[in-house]
């Protein structure tokens, strides 16, 4: 294992940081194997493997069950430690190759009514002024496109089309992607553009950006994420909202009223209709409470 993390740091330039995780999951690996007499690399099957694997979501007497990412990195931890030692000659073959890492339990996107979602709107207006209308025109944006809050705040002028109601998004790989504004996003930043905007960049070079800061710069991911529970607050929706529900919400929606899945997919700007389609499982959800509570034969 020594002369692993030593190839690791030396050899492959991995940092300091990932070299100590490393460590600590090899450590716990090598423990684990102990226990049942594995000594050296040449006894360990892959039984052993995933045995271990399965201590790693569930947790054991050397160590806590591990959340996703970790239970990942430690895998792929002991992955590597079987690779090394198939090419340093220690082993005949690579017993931890075909051993994938625990599976994630399905974690369904969080959507909410649309009542919720016009409360938020309707709150951000009341911020004071001149970022009230800045702070409507940014949550409108986010519901009306399902747009990633990274993608709002990076937004020129030049990006939103107001004439043609439409608004050039980049999203993840600089990928870009037209989306259309509806008429209420698109009300909402021509009220901002005509009331807001000039006066908050008077304060500062924002340059092209849309959305501004109180010093005239251009308005950060994290403030966005402020702007929003600042808005819930007010609304009284508590603390668990983010950009991301109304992301959700802008796909759930859509499929509730019937649009194409592969539709969606575009809009969301995800490069597989996969990812889209776990939006899926929350729109059947809702068609067997309505099936449930409307069918005379619903129920035993």
């Amino acid at each position: 294992m020594r002369a692993y993390l030593d190839h690791l740091s030396v050899e492959r330039g991995l940092s300091a940081h990932t070299v100590a995780a490393y460590r600590r999951d090899l450590g716990r690996y090598l423990a684990v194997l102990a226990e049942v007499g594995r000594s050296d690399p040449g006894d360990v099957g892959t039984a052993d493997v995933t045995a271990y694997v399965g201590t790693l979501r569930t947790g054991d007497a050397h160590g806590p069950a591990l959340a996703d990412a970790s239970a990942a990195r430690a895998v792929v931890a002991v992955r590597g430690f079987h690779r090394f030692c198939l090419r340093e000659g220690l082993v005949a073959r690579d017993v931890a190759g075909e051993v994938p890492p625990p599976a994630p339990p399905l974690r369904l996107p969080k959507a909410v009514p649309l009542e919720r979602v016009e409360a938020l709107l309707a709150a951000a207006s009341a911020a004071d002024p001149p970022f009230g209308a800045r702070d409507r025109a940014l949550l409108e944006l986010l519901y009306g496109t399902g747009a990633r809050v990274s993608e709002a705040v990076g937004l020129d002028v030049d990006d939103v089309d107001l004439a043609s109601r439409t608004v050039v998004l980049a999203g993840k790989g600089g990928k870009q992607r037209v989306v259309p504004v509806g008429s209420y996003a698109a009300e909402a930043v021509s009220d901002y553009l005509a009331r807001s905007r000039s006066e908050l960049i008077g304060n500062g070079r924002g340059g092209a950006a849309l959305f501004l800061n109180a010093r005239g710069g251009r308005l950060t991911r994290q403030s966005g994420w402020t702007v929003l529970r600042s808005a819930a607050r007010r609304a009284g929706l508590g603390d668990d909202m983010s950009p991301h529900t109304l992301r959700h919400s802008f796909a759930t929606h859509l499929l509730d009223g019937g649009a194409d899945v592969r539709v969606v997919q575009e809009l969301l700007g995800h490069a597989s209709v996969t990812t889209t389609q776990v939006y899926t499982l929350v729109t059947i959800d809702r068609l067997r409470e309505v099936y449930a509570a409307s069918h005379p034969r619903a129920l035993d």
